[in-house]
């Protein structure tokens, strides 16, 4: 890596502005190219045909037992990451934290995983290798520089894709990722063949990495590649499984593809006929912390690697779906009591806290300063009105442009919450808005330029002048109506929490997951930043050589974990697929006898 300077950092992107019509034009484009190139031409299927490998080759390279050398207790470190590559300062604050040999949060010293679980989207908004280099490779080889004496660390790195990977067909991530030679992330090595993995952490824990893809299934060489590490685990073995997407989530809706992909990987292990088990379940995707538990099997997203902030008001405490797994729980539970050792405070169990997220929802009155593009575009649509209205002031005209907006907020809005009569509701009470607002103004506007400026016909300079009044007007006053608009849905009515969140892009509340495995527990030490400094507030580290991060804060970065203690699960406690399955069949006997 050559050498660094203040002007390197300043020149780094901020978080991406999801709003602009550029590139909101852009990423549709990428979504139908992508959704067709996935049902298509899955890369998954040509990058595992070039593979050739049987279940004994699989199973040597996933042992990472001499890579993971125990600490002086025995246990062994990892660290878990979603949701990364957006804005630099959150991307760049979290790989600087995750680069630091050992981290003080609160009474605990917390070192360095001896490997990085990188959970999906490790870029935003587009896969390119534009941004692939500016947001996400760049930071973590800033964060945590090659270091290239004998001795040094160097953390393998495995990484599964999320859906903004997938928008090239995941051509860039593979050529990143899974390629024979290692890609060199500062000190960080990866070491995968495909976009998913399985690797052995301890002679008791497996860690599996599935990928979805687009479409939300798992493919037959994928099921395979499981099927034939399943075989060769030990018996009573334990898996930590991550998925790109929290199908809990979603899993009282009808699309719930993620939940049913999820379901199905977590089910090879019950072909294996081992006792396998599945005590914990990770995700990103969804750009906060929570946790549910379903019996004694923990679900924790955790998407806060730098994307921008997700809510958490809309988590339900209990989600009405049948996980199959374990039959002792009936449905999902937002951890909000004690519990044994999973439930550690009577308040829910997500980061930022449900109070908070109404609060930050405020930020939207401000859409239009956050959004100028956006906010342009709803100017120059209150243009075009105002210059029909003044052509043709009738009403036949004013119904043509009310039932274009309606049309165009309820079409905007159902491709993202589905047609129901709530979504068609709140669009035309959205559009009501904009049409009142869209005639206020052209009257007001004919108004002074009749009366103020003598222009009393439609003339090329009526014209100019509407442009000139209506597009500024009409984008203060348009902005400040849609991001009300996304703020009452968003906060009242269980709709866009997607677009009010991205609306303010906000790169507060960051967080990763620190894990340690001994024996048959694991713990984990969700660690969580509430801010993180702005571009000024890094500077040249005067160490300056290797491992030393590039860039240190200015001042120390405030550390706490998301649910005040660590979370601890113990795998003696969880049922196996198997003593699942023997209730069922018992059962089932006995209707028979």
């Amino acid at each position: 890596m050559g050498k660094v300077s203040l002007n390197d950092l300043t020149s780094k992107p901020g978080m991406t502005g999801w709003f602009d019509p550029r590139l909101l034009s852009k990423l549709l484009l990428h979504v139908i190219v992508s959704g067709t190139f996935g049902k298509y031409a899955d890369r998954r299927l040509i990058h595992a045909a070039l593979d050739q490998a049987d279940g004994k080759e699989f199973l040597r390279r996933a042992d990472m037992r001499g890579l993971l050398k125990p600490d002086q207790d025995g246990a062994i470190w990892i660290d878990y990451v979603a949701d990364l590559g957006d804005g630099f300062d959150a991307t760049y604050a979290i790989a600087y934290l995750l680069a630091q040999e050992a981290l003080d949060v609160g009474k605990y010293r917390l070192p360095r995983g001896q490997a990085l679980i990188m959970g999906g989207d490790q870029v935003y908004p587009d896969a390119s290798l534009k941004d692939y280099q500016g947001r996400m490779l760049t930071p973590y080889k800033w964060a945590f520089p090659d270091n290239l004496a004998p001795d040094a660390p160097h953390p393998p790195v495995l990484v599964i894709p999320g859906n903004h990977d997938w928008y090239d067909g995941l051509v860039l991530f593979l050529a990143l990722f899974c390629k024979r030679d290692d890609l060199e992330l500062g000190s960080w090595r990866s070491v995968q063949r495909r976009s998913y993995f399985a690797i052995q952490l301890t002679e008791q824990w497996w860690l599996w990495g599935i990928d979805i893809q687009l479409m939300e299934d798992i493919d037959q060489p994928q099921a395979d590649y499981f099927e034939a590490i399943a075989k060769e685990m030990h018996d009573g073995s334990n898996i930590i499984l991550c998925t790109a997407v929290p199908g809990w989530l979603v899993a009282e809706k009808k699309e719930k593809g993620s939940f049913d992909a999820m379901g199905y990987a977590a089910g090879i292990t019950k072909k294996a006929g081992k006792e396998l088990k599945v005590p914990l379940i990770l995700s990103g995707d969804t750009h906060h912390y929570s946790r549910y538990a379903y019996g004694d099997i923990q679900f924790i997203t955790a998407g806060g690697g730098g994307a921008f902030l997700h809510g958490t008001h809309q988590l339900k405490d209990e989600i009405d779906a049948k996980w199959w797994l374990w039959p002792g729980g009936d449905r999902f539970r937002l951890k909000t009591e004690p519990d044994g050792n999973h439930g550690l405070s009577n308040t829910a169990a997500c980061y930022p806290t449900r109070e908070e997220s109404r609060e930050l929802l405020l930020r939207n009155l401000s859409f239009y300063i956050s959004n100028p593009g956006f906010a342009l575009f709803l100017g120059f649509i209150y243009w075009i009105g105002a210059m029909l209205l003044t052509v043709r002031p009738e009403f036949d005209v004013g119904v043509i442009i009310f039932t274009a907006l309606a049309a165009g907020l309820a079409g905007y809005t159902a491709h993202q919450e589905g047609w129901t009569l709530k979504v068609v509701v709140a669009s035309l009470s959205h559009a009501v808005a904009h049409f009142a607002a869209i005639v206020g103004l052209t009257w007001f506007f004919g108004i002074v330029n009749t009366e103020l400026f003598g222009l009393q016909n439609f003339y090329p300079w009526m014209v100019g002048a509407l442009f000139v009044e209506m597009v500024p007007t009409g984008a203060v006053i348009g902005g400040f109506i849609f991001g009300v608009y996304l703020l009452l849905t968003c906060r009242y009515f269980d709709m866009n929490h997607n677009d009010a969140f991205s609306a303010i892009r906000l790169d507060s509340y960051r967080h990763f997951l620190r894990i340690r495995i001994k024996d048959d527990a694991v713990t984990i030490y969700p660690v969580a930043i509430d801010s993180v400094p702005t571009r000024d507030g890094w500077h040249l580290n005067p160490e300056n050589a290797p491992p030393a991060s590039v860039f240190a804060p200015r001042s120390k970065l405030i550390l706490r974990l998301t649910e005040g203690r660590p979370i601890e699960i113990r795998a003696g406690e969880v049922k196996s697929v198997q003593e699942v399955a023997k209730p069922k069949a018992e059962d089932e006997a006995v209707k028979t006898e």
